[in-house]
């Protein structure tokens, strides 16, 4: 049981836990909601009571952690956007005294979604690819030779805020046309909406009972409703698949890459989206040596960030350069 690494995933939606044999598969995990606007205690109470249910073993390997940014990288003091309870918490320190003796690596959960597609997703045999998740937000980690790149603060390969749209909307960083203002899922629904979009218009079309619900404004109604044929849906994955196109022929020129993952909630839009995204990414990618880029879905699903972060201590010659 010694092999085992314990893998944390800190979101604003969940938090989640497991125990991760050297292989990468998951032995067993667990998973609960994150407490809506909980303090900085009551967000460690649920996070230690989580991995209190897992039934831990006497001792593990190490301890793999990826959350939400911003965070002080490698330190590991997290300041969540999306979980004000936890500004500057130490929550590496915190973890390596309940579990000493052991190391506990710490990342940006975009960071770990790409780290496990490279390790054992879509992305494993490739030297030389960029791991991207368009959710809530739009972020990602890089692989270059084989290792990931940190960067000087750890946030290499945040692909979100390359500029799309010079004069697009306005950004959360305070720029303006950054894919991830044009691309991430919450600020795509508003966008159909401003156009006219009524959720799940599409399936009520010819049915007899015109009140029935509709739904909510999401992004994954949104894919739906573009694959129903929506004019408007399909016209919002149009805009993000161009934009995100553009970033990727972007990462493509600057890093030589071969591939490129996207993972996270709009990357199951299928076709409205990855069709408008390869012919954006095939007129910006001319050089011959960009041109061979590929984008496709991640493959690994809602246990990606685990399986990352278990990652940073399992393969750490690979994925940890921090020391």
């Amino acid at each position: 049981m010694g092999d085992l690494v314990l893998a944390v995933d800190i979101g604003g939606t969940k938090f989640a836990a497991a125990l991760v044999e050297p292989d990468g598969r998951l032995l067993r995990s667990e998973r609960v909601a994150t407490p809506p606007g909980g303090d900085a205690e009551t967000l460690w109470t649920t996070l230690t009571g989580l991995i209190d249910r897992l039934g831990m073993p006497h001792r593990v390997a190490g301890v793999g952690i990826g959350c939400g940014g911003p965070m002080s990288w490698p330190d590991g003091e997290v300041s969540p956007l999306n979980m004000r309870g936890w500004q500057g918490f130490p929550l590496r320190e915190r973890l390596a005294a309940r579990f000493p003796g052991v190391p506990v690596h710490i990342h940006n959960d975009a960071i770990c979604l790409a780290v496990a597609e490279h390790w054992r997703g879509a992305g494993r045999g490739s030297a030389d690819m960029l791991g991207m998740v368009v959710s809530t937000g739009v972020g990602g980690g890089l692989i270059l030779g084989g290792r990931l790149v940190d960067g000087g603060t750890g946030n290499a390969g945040h692909i979100g805020h390359v500029v799309v749209e010079p004069d697009g909307p306005r950004c959360r960083c305070g720029g303006r046309g950054c894919l991830e203002a044009v691309a991430r899922g919450p600020g795509l629904a508003a966008w159909a909406v401003s156009q006219g979009w009524s959720p799940g218009a599409a399936d009520l079309r010819d049915k007899e009972d015109l009140y029935q619900e509709a739904g909510p404004a999401t992004a994954r109604r949104l894919a739906a409703d573009a694959a129903a044929g929506d004019p408007v849906a399909l016209a919002a994955m149009a805009r993000a698949g161009r934009a995100l196109g553009i970033a990727i022929a972007a990462a493509a020129n600057l890093c030589d890459l071969d591939l490129v993952t996207i993972g996270g909630g709009l990357s199951q839009a299928g076709p409205p989206l990855f069709g408008p995204l390869e012919e954006a990414l095939r007129d910006h990618t001319r050089m011959e040596f960009a041109g061979r880029v590929r984008a496709v879905p991640a493959s690994l699903g809602q246990d990606a960030g685990l399986v990352g972060a278990a990652a940073l201590v399992l393969a750490a010659e690979t994925y940890w350069s921090a020391g």
